[in-house]
């Protein structure tokens, strides 16, 4: 039975929502030919289970000293009930693409549903073929696979979105109140790809490049004065060369000053911002003599991105 009713999809990498699931999380991810372009499964598949056992003892460590799971399943679900209770002529439900729930089951519980039309919302304000080509890519191999041929609309990335900015600014905002931001050195971090992604054409680098420049008229309009405004890049893993600077280096560069971080590539808290940003450089900034040192939360279940994704998806109408 059809049902006039449109389902979004939030679609995510995910997060182990405990220690066990941490090998699976680990596993789902470096066998993603976006993550790991080798051309085999086989070989794929042997790199990945030589990356996992060396990096499966870090990771339950980091996932430890942040409360023993990532924070991402529980704040999507948050802003799941928040997106249905503000629209509840949709369905709003979400999908992850290492860790449960795993699109195929959500899938399959929206084909029981008679949903006839889904618009896919890519949770990376900024597009990558390693994040928002590979979540949307399997969803399109599960519908093919699963006879289900829903009307689709896609929502690839949204850093242009007024709304969406004015979100991240008022965070940074609530986030230094009652400071001198004009003592504060802002560092936009994005998660940081390999060069030779890059080359190959993604637009990441770009877009990320744009987003920040958007965000610096903002934050000009809105009176606020910061003595520097930097974008970097985090995560950086294995020998290859990575688009840089990268976050941890300009951290320790600005010593003596005082410095506030927005996640600018991450809408919805994980280990990147809760360990690496807010433990990891926390220590690093310190020991380089840092006066002061804030992250800012990622929007997560805030009504500012609420309004984001409600004023993205009701565009799309016609």
């Amino acid at each position: 039975m059809k049902t006039s009713k449109e389902a979004v999809m939030l679609l995510n990498m995910g997060g182990p929502s405990n220690l066990y699931e941490i090998e699976v999380f680990l596993n789902n991810m470096f066998n993603d030919p976006y993550i790991l372009p080798i051309k085999t499964a086989f070989l794929r598949k042997l790199a990945s289970n030589f990356i996992v056992s060396r990096r499966i003892e870090k990771s339950k460590e980091i996932y430890s000293a942040i409360g023993g799971k990532s924070p991402m399943t529980e704040l999507t679900f948050s802003l799941i009930q928040k997106l249905n209770q503000a629209d509840p002529t949709r369905l709003y439900t979400y999908a992850m693409r290492y860790t449960p729930p795993y699109a195929r089951l959500v899938l399959e519980d929206i084909q029981k549903q008679g949903v006839d039309s889904i618009i896919l919302f890519s949770m990376y304000p900024q597009y990558s073929t390693t994040t928002t080509l590979s979540s949307l890519n399997e969803v399109y191999s599960l519908l093919k696979e699963l006879n289900y041929k829903p009307t689709l609309k896609t929502i690839e990335r949204f850093y242009q979105n007024k709304t969406f900015n004015l979100a991240v600014v008022s965070e940074i905002k609530r986030s230094i109140q009652g400071l001198d931001p004009k003592d504060f050195i802002l560092i936009f971090s994005a998660h940081g790809l390999p060069q030779s992604v890059i080359e190959k054409g993604d637009p990441y680098q770009k877009e990320c490049e744009e987003n920040v420049e958007i965000l610096k008229e903002i934050i000009h309009q809105e009176g606020l004065d910061f003595e520097k405004i930097v974008l970097s890049y985090q995560s950086k893993v294995g020998p290859l060369k990575w688009i840089g600077p990268n976050t941890c280096d300009i951290v320790a560069k600005y010593r003596n000053k005082k410095i506030i971080i927005y996640p600018l590539s991450f809408t919805i808290d994980n280990s990147e911002t809760k360990y690496e940003l807010c433990i990891q450089y926390k220590e690093l900034a310190l020991k380089a003599g840092v006066k002061d040192y804030i992250v800012c939360p990622c929007l997560n279940d805030s009504q500012g991105f609420v309004e984001t994704i409600l004023e993205l998806v009701n565009s799309l109408k016609g």
